[in-house]
């Protein structure tokens, strides 16, 4: 019987042991964790303001696009990259809370929306009027994403 309790001793001595172990791994692991979890939020917040930065200067070029090509007189090109615009304009304003633009941002550039029909029209019609007032509403959109 004797040398069943020491085997039964060094067996829970063992088990000890073990536990020990498993929790000190437990607690390096955590250790290690905590400043890497931190590290991703940052860099997550990061990226998700350098996609919305990189959202509003993407339309920003297209417009610029737009508005060289009316001037060119390349109205096609500008008729279609006008569209693209004020398509990816709404798209972002209709994210609500998740926009590129912040709210008072998003009240500005409704207003610049109101242009869309009419500017489209000029440029389907081909008309030289349509190069001035895309740089305009480039000027005025420059204006309200600083």
């Amino acid at each position: 019987m004797n040398r069943n309790s020491r085997f039964k001793s060094s067996m829970n001595a063992l088990g000890r042991r073990v536990f020990v172990y498993v929790a000190g791994l437990l607690v390096v692991f955590l250790l290690g964790f905590i400043p890497m979890w931190g590290q991703w939020r940052e860099v997550s917040r990061s990226l998700a303001e350098t996609q919305q930065q990189l959202t509003m200067a993407q339309m920003q070029n297209t417009l610029a696009s737009a508005a060289i090509d009316a001037r060119q007189g390349d109205y096609e090109p500008s008729h279609q990259s006008t569209g693209d615009f004020f398509t990816a304009v709404q798209a972002e304003i209709n994210k609500g809370a998740d926009s590129a633009f912040s709210p008072a941002q998003s009240d500005s550039i409704r207003l610049l929306l109101t242009q869309r029909d009419e500017l489209i029209t000029l440029l389907a019609r081909s008309d030289p009027a349509a190069a001035g007032r895309l740089g305009d509403l480039y000027n005025d959109y420059r204006e309200v994403v600083r």
